[in-house]
């Protein structure tokens, strides 16, 4: 099963955009979707603080700051 990781923090608002299009996409493709707070990680805060919300698919960074529908589905296989 192919798993999606945001990588952002509360109160971000491009998080929010973020999660809403991973949870959409992630449902009707079938993969698993996990989040990370950046400020509970000091290795995810010293390589991502500048890119937030981060977008991984498999592990492999696939996106940041803007998460395009179409973009992800294709990158999921769909």
């Amino acid at each position: 099963m192919r798993t999606v990781t945001l990588i952002g923090k509360p109160g971000c608002h491009l998080c929010d955009d973020a999660r809403e299009i991973i949870a959409e996409v992630c449902a009707e493709v079938g993969a698993a979707w996990e989040e990370k707070d950046i400020n509970t990680d000091e290795e995810l805060y010293r390589k991502y603080w500048e890119q937030i919300p981060v977008v991984l698919v498999d592990g492999a960074q696939h996106d940041f700051w803007r998460v395009d529908r179409g973009r992800l589905r294709r990158a999921l296989g769909a």
